[in-house]
């Protein structure tokens, strides 16, 4: 994987943790409505580890958010 790819992984994950804070939820909970361990979730929000995650993992959890999820692709330069 190039430093391109990690980084937008580790973004990604970042607005995870964003939106999971600003909804109040905690890992576990999070975990629990988009039917993912908490340790996979934490692996994704934790940004000094590069874990991917697809695309309907992705929408999953946007739709728990109730945004889009192009919010969750939006990185900040």
């Amino acid at each position: 994987m190039n430093k391109i790819d990690k980084n937008r992984y580790i973004q990604i994950g970042l607005k995870i943790a964003y939106y999971r804070k600003l909804n109040g939820m905690t890992q576990e909970c999070l975990a629990e409505k988009v039917e993912l361990s908490p340790g996979y979730l934490s692996q994704v929000e934790t940004p000094n580890f590069v874990q991917p995650i697809s695309l309907k993992t992705l929408f999953a959890i946007a739709d728990t958010f109730k945004i889009p999820p192009y919010k969750l692709l939006e990185f900040e330069d």
